[in-house]
């Protein structure tokens, strides 16, 4: 995965979840949102739905002229948890990756979960958002949020903006 960025650009992304959807309403949303490209952030792009299954998906989105990303370094199921490895050089090289990706594509994050709140793709929202990306939760084909942080422990109380876009590797 090689892509160069220059100056970090804002950009605004969305995020879905496949959860029990069909391939038809999946397809459906990211037509209706204009969603150019996914980045799959599940870390093990399987599914229990074969039509979610990252091969199965590949060729469905490409029929639908959708680019596919598998984006490993920001896959879920990490040991000692996933607020530990938003930690890591991997985990910035996985955001970096996305950003640029978003700089010239209508993104959508995408995992396994339905709401983004009981999902991975909140803490990759909050380090967007941190980072001055405006980030999109796609809900249905009417509704979308946008992401908010929910202050944890008082982790980012303190942060500003500026120190979080110019920190050394890892968050």
């Amino acid at each position: 995965m090689t892509i160069n960025v220059k100056r970090r650009e804002k950009v605004k992304l969305w995020t879905i979840g496949t959860s029990n959807r069909s391939i038809e309403e999946f397809l459906s949303l990211l037509v209706a949102y204009q969603i150019e490209a996914i980045a799959d952030v599940r870390r093990f792009p399987r599914s229990k739905h074969k039509h979610f299954e990252q091969a199965n998906l590949k060729a469905s989105l490409y029929q639908s002229g959708i680019e596919y990303h598998h984006v490993t370094e920001l896959g879920g199921y990490r040991k000692g948890g996933y607020r530990k490895y938003m930690e890591t050089e991997e985990f910035r090289r996985g955001l970096v990756y996305v950003e640029s990706l978003a700089s010239t594509k209508r993104v959508a994050i995408m995992c396994a979960e339905l709401r983004y709140s009981q999902c991975h793709r909140r803490f990759i929202a909050d380090a967007l958002t941190l980072r001055g990306h405006t980030v999109m939760h796609i809900i249905d084909a009417k509704t979308c949020a946008e992401h908010k942080i929910r202050k944890r422990n008082g982790k980012y109380a303190n942060k500003t903006l500026d120190a979080f876009l110019h920190a050394p590797p890892g968050i």
